[in-house]
């Protein structure tokens, strides 16, 4: 019988759905619809430019300085231990810049070390720079570019950055106390920079004037009888190498170089401090009312850094200071049996004779060598190795002259002058005394190509460095 065309066209539409259901259930099914992501927050900007100071004590005029938004030192950045720190760094200074972190043990292509490890900002350029440290600990960050660190830093770019621990130990106040030298004239204004000068073949650019947080010094802090304070100390002198003094309360030393150390005593309530160093000092102050304690830097006669005096009611007693959290993922030991040794030898400079300074025969264009010639990307590193190998560097100072030295994106044991053992603390800095040799080990555990770099900044931008590589 035939079907009516109602009954027909019926058919062919059921027939015509049901293969079309057919032929879906072989198709990829559907995206589920995209969720919109929320935008990230903009980048904080931090600039580099012109600012005014106020560096001796009034009625002094100000200085014109280079700043970071328009301070010295620069903001304190603090994050917690895991999180990341980014910011868009801007360049109104009239130098190229970059920007190294004293004491990260990050990314080799982060390091900060302009024309090394990154190309430096150019002047009205900038630059998006995103840390994860992956320590809690003091950093002091400061401009390092391959021959031409001398001026911005001594024009005042400095600052700190603060990885705070995940669980930071109990203190009344947690307090910077950065360093600066300043080479000032009787109008108050930086003196010129020259790289082919006596200064630079001796001790390099050493300022007329300190500041503490970039004001006159001594700093006065006020806390109550019985306080605990956190003092992060941290020496961003182009130059000046001191040392630290405590009278007055009891200090104790719970990180050195931003690495958490078992706690100790200052030997003879002292502590060297070159630049770059950092400590993290835990001072717990007289139970008495009307009390001091002075930090002084043994420049001369002494000069006060701080001067911290109790007032008011008296803080309940305290146990002994505590211990942070060693760092697991530095070791506990280094097996130098296995180790991949290398020498740098440090020569040139004045020479110190009857108390003066000689520099007959030294060539102010060329006055270090470091093995020999100088910090080079043309030639060979210092050494090569693969990842996880331990390492033992030896530095001998042939100088009239300390020499601070600084390895980047790693940290290392100082070993006793024996070679029997190393001291119970991690460096990332470390003075050579003149006429001396030092041993460091460490593990290369950090890949990339890293310097090993002097801290005296007229030193580094005449080529007093070396590099590595880590494969």
């Amino acid at each position: 019988m035939t079907k009516p065309p109602s009954a027909r066209r019926a058919l062919t539409t059921r027939r015509r759905l049901l293969a079309g259901l057919g032929g879906t259930a072989l198709l990829p099914p559907l995206p589920a619809m995209a969720q919109p992501q929320p935008a990230e927050p903009p980048l904080r900007t931090i600039t580099a430019g012109p600012a005014k100071a106020r560096l001796r004590p009034a009625p002094a005029a100000e200085s014109e300085i280079w700043a970071f938004d328009g301070t010295t030192p620069g903001p304190l950045l603090r994050i917690k231990q895991g999180e990341t720190l980014s910011f868009k760094l801007e360049n109104k200074t009239t130098a190229p810049l970059g920007l190294h972190f004293y004491g990260l043990r990050g990314a080799a292509a982060r390091d900060g070390a302009g024309g090394f490890s990154q190309p430096p900002i150019a002047p009205g350029e900038s630059a998006d720079i995103r840390l994860s440290p992956p320590d809690s600990g003091t950093l002091l960050y400061r401009p390092l570019v391959l021959g031409g660190s001398s001026e911005p830093s001594g024009r005042g770019l400095s600052g700190l950055v603060v990885v705070e621990e995940k669980e930071p130990p109990s203190v009344d106040l947690d307090l910077p106390v950065l360093v600066s030298d300043w080479l000032l004239g009787d109008d108050q204004s930086i003196q010129p920079f020259a790289l082919q000068s006596n200064a630079a073949a001796s001790a390099g650019r050493l300022g007329s004037w300190l500041t503490v947080n970039g004001r006159s010094p001594p700093q006065p802090i006020t806390a109550r009888p019985g306080a605990r304070i956190r003092l992060r100390f941290a020496n961003a002198c182009n130059a000046r190498i001191m040392r630290l003094r405590f009278d007055g309360g009891k200090a104790v030393v719970i990180a050195v170089d931003g690495q958490p150390t078992e706690t100790f005593q200052p030997v003879r309530a002292q502590l060297p401090f070159a630049p770059g160093t950092r400590y993290d000092v835990m001072l717990d102050l007289p139970e008495e009312a009307g009390a001091a304690v002075n930090v002084t830097a043994l420049i001369g006669a002494g000069l006060p850094l701080a001067r911290i005096v109790t007032e008011g009611a008296k803080q309940p007693p305290r146990a002994n200071p505590p211990t942070l959290a060693l760092n697991p993922a530095l070791p506990a030991a280094v097996r130098m049996q296995d180790a991949t040794r290398a020498e740098i030898v440090v020569e040139g400079g004045a020479r110190l004779a009857e108390d003066k300074l000689d520099f007959s025969g030294v060539d102010l264009a060329r006055p270090w060598q470091i093995n020999g010639g100088l910090g080079s990307l043309d030639g060979k590193p210092l050494f090569s190795v693969k990842r996880g190998t331990p390492v033992v560097v030896a530095i001998d100072n042939r100088t009239s002259f300390i020499q601070p030295f600084h390895v980047h994106g790693h940290s290392f044991r100082l070993l006793h002058p024996l070679d029997d053992g190393w001291e119970a603390y991690f460096l990332d800095t470390v003075q050579i005394p003149e006429r001396k040799k030092l041993h460091i080990a460490f593990i290369a555990d950090n890949p990339g190509r890293w310097l090993i770099s002097s801290t005296v900044l007229e030193r580094f931008d005449l080529g007093v460095w070396a590099w590595f590589e880590v494969v």
